[in-house]
């Protein structure tokens, strides 16, 4: 896997890292220097207006997110990798409607919530990759993380060559698009990047605006506004979100009722939203464009395509065995089934408004009566029957 000689560069040896996240199915691989965040003033920013919403993890252990030698004491080196879960193209661009357009409603779980949870995906060869430099460099530290861990990835995997991060926050591949899940190792081995080994030229222009700090950021997207504009709660501002108006982070991380005002640009999505990535000219197949260039990873797919799409009144009934079930490999398990069941609610408001269902209707009503329900179900059940009261 490597060659372990003590001659070797510290480029020779970032070279062979490199190939070997790949031969391991990463799409992408590069290595960034360990170096603190140039977005500090920023973050804290995003922090104090509160656009983190409920993830209070977001504002712990902040000296280690915001300086990655602070999390690995010592760490001179990131190896950044990232796994691709849908290839070009595969974007789902539905009409305002859509949750009648198939009959009985439905509700659309995002593409990277249809597979396996990425997060075991990822971390399992990045700690077998951990593990086998440790026993090549004995001396070294490594450790692994995604994005659960107190690491600002995405700035990270800009340094290191992967993309450039755009006005939707992601991380974006000229040849590869943004359907990229991140992760990396932070290490005290010492060991530096070359060129990317897959994607284009753009990484020194990328490297370049990003040592100039917050006044030269990255701007690869120009005067598209495609993300912005098809956000459909606005809570994309340029390279700003305000995840307590995002769809994912409403359908995935908020526990409480929501707002009535952000019922309607939820839509048809029960977990996760992938529209302002969908609506992406990198996302977009192009003729000649990325031909090559795309290693989807097949443990994302969605095998009997089960999950892309659930029946309402299915979910609305549904109970822990039936999450279980349904949801079990996967990283919409996230969601409680009172989550699940909140989201399946306002999707069945978002129904009704459109064309009466009496089998749906009579559903929510009896969840709204029920005393046993909880909470959170029993008051959205309530929401949407004022909201569609005719």
């Amino acid at each position: 896997m490597y060659n372990s000689g003590v001659s070797e560069s510290a480029r020779d040896l970032g070279n062979q890292v490199v190939e070997a996240c790949l031969s391991m199915g990463f799409a992408l691989a590069g290595i960034a220097p360990a170096e603190p965040t140039a977005r500090r003033r920023e973050y804290m920013a995003w922090l104090e207006a509160g656009c983190h919403g409920d993830m209070g993890y977001l504002a712990e252990m902040l000296e280690e997110r915001l300086d990655v030698r602070v999390l690995l004491p010592g760490a001179r080196a990131v190896i950044v990798v990232a796994d691709q879960y849908a290839g070009r193209g595969e974007g789902e661009l539905r009409s305002e409607g859509a949750v009648e357009s198939r009959g009985a409603a439905e509700g659309v779980v995002a593409k990277y919530a249809r597979g396996r949870d990425y997060h075991a995906v990822v971390k399992r060869r990045l700690h077998a990759l951990s593990d086998r430099l440790r026993e090549l460099y004995p001396k070294a530290k490594f450790r692994a993380f995604t994005d659960t861990g107190p690491v600002m990835e995405r700035e990270h995997a800009v340094r290191a060559g992967i993309g450039f991060v755009g006005k939707h926050t992601l991380v974006i591949h000229p040849r590869v698009g943004s359907y990229l899940l991140l992760g990396g190792v932070a290490t005290t081995l010492e060991i530096q990047g070359g060129p990317p080994l897959r994607g284009g030229d753009f990484a020194s222009s990328v490297a370049e605006q990003d040592r100039r700090g917050a006044a030269g950021h990255p701007d690869h997207c120009g005067t598209c506004t495609l993300c912005i504009d098809a956000c459909p709660t606005g809570a994309i501002e340029a390279y700003r979100v305000d995840a307590t108006r995002c769809v994912s982070y409403l359908t995935l991380e908020h526990r409480g009722t929501i707002d009535p005002e952000l019922h309607e640009g939820m839509g048809d999505r029960l977990i996760g939203c992938d529209v302002c990535q969908d609506v992406c000219p990198f996302n977009r197949a192009h003729e000649g464009v990325g031909v090559g260039g795309e290693r989807v990873n097949d443990a994302y797919a969605d095998e009997g395509r089960v999950r892309a799409r659930l029946p309402i009144l299915d979910v609305l009934g549904w109970r822990e065995e039936d999450r279980s079930r349904v949801l079990g490999p996967s990283a919409g398990k996230r969601a409680s089934v009172a989550m699940l069941r909140r989201n399946a609610l306002v999707i069945a408001g978002n129904a009704l408004a459109k064309r009466e269902d009496a089998g749906l209707r009579a559903a929510v009503g009896r969840i709204a009566a029920d005393a046993g329900e909880e909470a959170v179900v029993r008051e959205t059940a309530r929401q949407v029957l004022v909201q569609t009261d005719r």
